[in-house]
């Protein structure tokens, strides 16, 4: 039996005082009011709402070692990133992985693999393979529903999905960037109950009064905080926080828990704040998480104050397992899985050959998962389309990782490299290779860099290259998150160095082949509009 004293909160019922904890066998035995004088505060632990583990580079053990460090005793997973590399042998990967810790993962089954058909990916998920997975206790949802569109043209497959999901009771994840009017309340009635997609203030608004979970995303590239906030005071009830992508030097810095204090910081009432962060997530989808009530598992942190939210202890099951700052939780060995099977590039594979005048070209916005469409002059070379680092309009290309095929080739505006490429097996989300750079040479220098390690990041320029392996279905580290946070963060300044201009430039790669997001994307069949959701051409004559 084991007791703890502090300030305790409790979340529901809009109060805190001073008392003690009675843990026993990993459970609440009893919360009971009693003076003392201990001024840290006892409060539920942090959930992501939503979050691709896989984002972080990091298998689920090495994520959670981080995580518990800032608060956070659980995650609302989808592992459609490694199910789009391996299909569902990428799932029980995930989840026999976080088996071997105690955070509480809770993984969704992915509803869009491949996310689209305009793109080549390692597996496909059927509705078939969603029966199954929806009838395994430990998968918690049916995890985003990305092809918006089928869901409102009446795709087969995709209601079939769907009426899985309800069969089980279990809830459906959305994702439906812009989709507002006639079309949101059609994809909301076909079962759809949250969004993390929502950009704008008006957006977002429309959603919860249709009757949607509206989460609040703060990623490593998508950053949604600011437009949303001002929801949460009204909307408390309904709203909810993630990170979805975050990379693993971001990981280190914070989680949640910051989330909680920018929150807090504009004024907004603490206990909307923390029902937000803590009780909402559980409620909404029926998650084994402690809420700090008698007779729930011991899932608490021990913070400094309810401003800066400083995390002195994380307890899952009664169990401490990070304490200023320093997690307790083990390394454990894993298999590397992976799926890569492309043969090294030629320079003359990356060759645009062209008398066009003007081109379509990517605008990549800072913050943004959204791109816009340009049409800008092209830039001619021997008869080759090339890159021209003045007016910041680069060659990149998507290149399928699962058969030798020829790369698509776009440019894009707004990366600002001056010299070398930078390029990534982390291409959301069928995980192609994705680069961008100044010439074809350095192009196919850093796309023949990942190939060689059968996945990876990496920067290069004509004297140097640097790499961070991900040998992990192309898109984890087998490292600790210190480490691989350390060598990411080395790598990030590399492509700083080289003139990227944007605050997150992997993770802004990493983005720029999901075409599920509009408006201008590029996968490894072609360049894509998102708006029509069909192929478009490069050139304009």
């Amino acid at each position: 039996m084991q007791k703890l004293l502090g300030q305790i909160v409790d979340i529901q019922n809009k109060r805190i005082f001073k008392g003690v904890l009675t843990i026993e066998n990993g459970k609440i035995k009893s919360v009971e009011e009693k003076d003392h004088n201990v001024n840290n505060y006892i409060l539920p632990g942090f959930v992501d709402a939503h979050i691709h583990i896989e984002s972080s580079m990091l298998v689920p053990s090495e994520f959670a070692r981080i995580a518990v460090n800032h608060g956070t005793v659980a995650t609302v997973s989808d592992p459609h990133e490694i199910a789009n590399v391996l299909g569902v042998k990428g799932v029980e990967f995930m989840i026999e992985n976080g088996k071997q810790t105690p955070f509480k993962f809770n993984f969704g089954a992915p509803s869009c693999v491949p996310a689209t058909s305009f793109e080549s990916a390692g597996a496909i998920i059927d509705s078939d393979d969603i029966k199954m997975l929806m009838a395994n206790p430990e998968i918690k949802y049916l995890a985003e529903m990305m092809n918006y569109p089928g869901v409102l043209f009446d795709d087969e497959d995709i209601l079939k999905k769907i009426a899985w999901a309800k069969h089980y009771d279990k809830p459906v994840d959305g994702h439906a960037p812009g989709v507002v009017g006639d079309d949101i309340t059609k994809y909301i009635k076909a079962g759809i109950s949250t969004d993390h997609e929502c950009f704008t203030y008006e957006e977002g608004l429309e959603k919860l009064q249709k009757g949607m979970k509206v989460l609040i995303r703060e990623g490593s590239a998508a950053k949604n905080f600011e437009a949303l906030v001002d929801l949460l005071p009204e909307y408390f009830e309904d709203m909810m926080f993630c990170s979805d992508d975050k990379h693993p030097d971001d990981l280190i810095i914070n989680h949640i828990n910051a989330l909680c204090a920018r929150a807090v910081a504009k004024g907004i009432d603490v206990f909307k704040v923390l029902q937000v962060a803590c009780i909402n997530p559980v409620k909404h989808y029926n998650l084994d998480v402690g809420l700090l009530r008698v007779g729930d598992d011991a899932d608490f942190i021990v913070v400094e104050d309810l401003k800066n939210f400083q995390v002195l202890q994380t307890y899952i099951h009664g169990e401490l397992l990070s304490e200023n700052g320093v997690s307790k939780l083990k390394s454990i060995a894993f298999e590397n899985l992976n799926n890569f099977n492309t043969s090294k590039k030629t320079i003359g594979d990356f060759r645009i050959s062209s008398e066009a005048k003007q081109i379509r070209v990517i605008e990549a916005l800072e913050g943004q998962l959204v791109t816009n469409e340009l049409i800008e002059k092209a830039t001619l070379q021997n008869g080759n389309l090339v890159s021209n680092t003045k007016t910041d309009i680069l060659k990149m290309t998507v290149v399928n990782r699962y058969n030798d095929d020829k790369p698509a080739m776009a440019f894009i505006k707004n990366f600002g490299l001056k010299q070398g490429a930078i390029a990534s097996s982390v291409g959301h989300d069928s995980h192609n290779i994705i680069a961008v750079g100044v010439s074809d040479e350095a192009i196919c220098k850093a796309v023949n860099l990942i190939i060689e390690n059968k996945g990876g990041i990496c920067a290069v320029t004509s004297s140097e290259e640097k790499i961070v392996p991900l040998p992990v279905a192309g898109i984890m580290s087998d490292q600790d998150g210190v480490t691989i946070g350390k060598h990411y963060a080395e790598l990030d300044d590399m492509a700083k160095q080289l003139g990227s201009t944007l605050r997150a430039p992997y993770m802004t790669l990493s983005f720029m082949a999901l075409l599920v997001i509009p408006s201008l994307k590029l996968s490894d069949k072609g360049l894509f509009n998102g708006k029509d959701f069909k192929f478009t051409s490069l050139q304009i004559s």
